[in-house]
């Protein structure tokens, strides 16, 4: 993606827009693994799961020993800098934690959670939401000032089944990382498999086609990648046991209506 190309280089905070399951997370890293900072950690944070009061520590760590209890203890470290933060679900994030995490950015110094120093850290910022936040801005439902401090390069990822031209770069990717982490060699495609992954329009966005290049990669015996079609056949929609009574009440009291009617009157 040209876009992804463009920014990586550079330090500026990203929004990454899109739906769910449309790779948000897979361009965050993109751009992390073309940036300067690439040989630094990337750290995702879920924002919805931060307590206003914790920002500061889950962003950029606290001092050894603030934390006793073993979730904390396992869950937040000491940040170096030059790292790269991916703060997913930015959108959900309420009020409180949304001005918190304002503060935070803004500043970008801090003194940690069990010290007394003022901390500067230098970090990059890539956010990512499912939700319209210009319209969540005008409901007062977001915070302008965050907005516009995350909003400095929006990326806005469509639905797979709108970009299939970027298909053949993804499964290249999702192949290579999954062989990697199997400690297989896949060196070639099924001109069949790619036929069908374009002709699909793949529900599950870039979620969907993950599971499968996984799954096609764990059971592959070869060195091409190789996916049965069945695998993309929709499930037919279950039907609630309340819908199906519904339907044979109403059956029934038609059938029982149509006999009064054509029963002749004495």
């Amino acid at each position: 993606m040209v876009q992804v190309s463009k920014v990586a280089p550079t330090d500026s905070t990203v929004l990454v827009l899109g739906e769910t399951g449309t790779g948000k997370e897979l361009i965050a890293r993109a751009i992390h693994n073309q940036s300067k900072r690439s040989n630094r950690a990337f750290i995702r944070v879920n924002g919805v799961a931060i307590p206003p009061s914790l920002i500061a520590s889950e962003l950029f760590g606290h001092e050894k020993g603030s934390f006793t209890g073993p979730r904390r203890a396992s869950a937040v470290s000491n940040r170096q800098t030059g790292e790269t933060i991916f703060l997913d679900e930015v959108g959900d994030l309420p009020a409180e934690t949304q001005v918190a995490l304002l503060r935070v950015l803004q500043e970008r110094e801090f003194e940690r959670v069990g010290g007394t120093q003022t901390v500067s850290v230098d970090v990059r910022v890539i956010a990512a939401t499912n939700r319209d936040l210009t319209s969540a801005v005008t409901e007062g439902k977001f915070c302008q000032d965050l907005f516009y401090r995350l909003n400095v390069f929006p990326i806005r990822l469509p639905a797979l089944r709108r970009r299939i031209g970027d298909l053949s770069l993804l499964v290249g990717y999702l192949i290579d990382r999954y062989a990697q982490k199997a400690g297989k060699k896949i060196r070639n495609r099924d001109t069949k498999t790619m036929e069908v992954f374009h002709a699909y329009d793949w529900p599950g966005n870039i979620r969907e086609l993950q599971n499968v290049a996984e799954r096609a990669v764990i059971l592959s015996e070869a060195e091409t990648f190789f996916v049965d079609e069945a695998w993309l056949t929709r499930a037919a929609p279950k039907v609630a046991a309340g819908s199906v009574l519904t339907t044979d009440l109403a059956e029934r009291e038609k059938a029982m209506i149509e006999m009064r009617c054509a029963t002749p009157k004495a």
